[in-house]
């Protein structure tokens, strides 16, 4: 599927029914109300061979004029930390030292499968090598929860992509006077993908290489066209594909089969800058669910899972936090504990006495 390219929709029998009624009739009246009926019908379209069609959910998307993003009730994004809403773009974060901002939907996720196409800019001031740090796209169980990793919780639990414009593993190894092979060296901006079931932290010295699913370069910064980035999930098969180079066609990025994402989750975006900045713009975010046909085999395989994983992958196992005790138990705990051990010394003694006496009876 290529980027501005017009897509064939099916025409529903009912809607030519009502067209050939409008015809036949010269009644202005209907002929304004059927304009306003397929002005708010959401077309479907054909996206290959492996699914059928895709319907853009307006709910999860966003775009000029950003209607809906603000903090009142009816909003369906938020933002966060130095997030600005702008004429032609959301900017996550300006090009200016140590700043944070996020873009979260209110909305949880419950498609099965869907495709979410992120139109961004990553620009700024800084040369070669002196410009950070990227951003983030999210499917996560939480939401609006800042921290260091682009912007996002560390041990989250969901799905992240990274757009990381740093070496950061790179820069230390020549601090180190040391060098990659040519076979594990980078280019950056590179693109990851890392799934989490909230035991695992992001290594930022190793730009995400122990974590990471797969990932690709992709030179996005400072370019006078439009940038791409495309995220899909489908029956379980996570992949990533890009358009960076003005040619309007996806490229290949990232897949991995055997992702298992639970239902429910929210999609955010998130960015941070440190000692090195960019501005980071969020120009839409267009989410469309996938209809997909199914074997009753993979009805059965398909259901619904409630942590994320990935097949042939072990991510290690999360361990419940331990519930700090009250003083009501702490004080029980520890009456008891002295109680035990007076018992115990008691019983003690008087098996000393019996040994004893009995030894004496021998002796005599």
């Amino acid at each position: 599927m290529a980027v501005g390219k017009m897509a064939v929709a099916v025409v529903p029998s009912g809607w030519w029914r009502r067209w050939q009624w409008c015809l036949s009739a010269r009644d202005g009246s209907r002929m304004l109300l059927l304009l306003l009926l397929l002005g708010s019908w959401q077309w479907p379209r054909q996206v290959g061979a492996g699914q059928t069609f895709e319907y853009l959910k307006r709910e999860h998307s966003l775009s000029k004029p950003y209607q809906g993003v603000g903090t009142g009730s009816s909003s369906l994004w938020n933002l966060m930390g130095n997030a600005m809403v702008m004429t032609q773009y959301i900017r996550l974060t300006p090009d200016m030292q140590s700043k944070q901002g996020a873009l979260w939907n209110r909305v949880p996720c419950f498609l099965r499968d869907w495709e979410l196409q992120v139109h961004f800019r990553i620009h700024g001031q800084g040369k070669k090598n002196l410009h950070g740090d990227g951003l983030a796209i999210w499917y996560t169980k939480d939401r609006m929860q800042p921290g260091p990793v682009f912007g996002n919780m560390d041990k989250f639990v969901g799905l992240g992509v990274f757009v990381d414009t740093y070496p950061n593993e790179e820069k230390q190894q020549e601090a180190q006077k040391r060098r990659y092979s040519p076979g594990v060296q980078r280019v950056f901006p590179y693109i990851s993908a890392m799934v989490n079931n909230g035991s695992l932290s992001y290594d930022h010295e190793r730009d995400g290489r122990p974590t990471e699913l797969g990932g690709c370069t992709a030179i996005v910064r400072n370019l006078h066209y439009d940038t791409f980035l495309v995220i899909r999930y489908v029956k379980r098969h996570l992949t990533v594909m890009m358009d960076i180079d003005g040619k309007h066609e996806w490229r290949d990025c990232i897949e991995v089969p055997g992702v298992r994402l639970p239902r429910g989750y929210y999609f955010g975006t998130s960015s941070i800058t440190g000692d090195l900045s960019d501005n980071h713009d969020i120009i839409s975010l267009k989410l469309f669910e996938l209809t997909v046909d199914r074997t009753p085999e993979e009805e059965k395989l398909h259901r619904d899972v409630f942590m994320p994983s990935v097949d042939n992958m072990k991510l290690p196992e999360m361990t419940a936090p331990l519930v700090p005790l009250s003083g009501l138990a702490l004080f029980l705990i520890v009456f008891f504990s002295l109680v035990f051990s007076v018992f115990a010394i008691v019983i003690g003694i008087i098996l000393y006495n019996k040994w004893q006496e009995q030894s004496r009876k021998r002796f005599y």
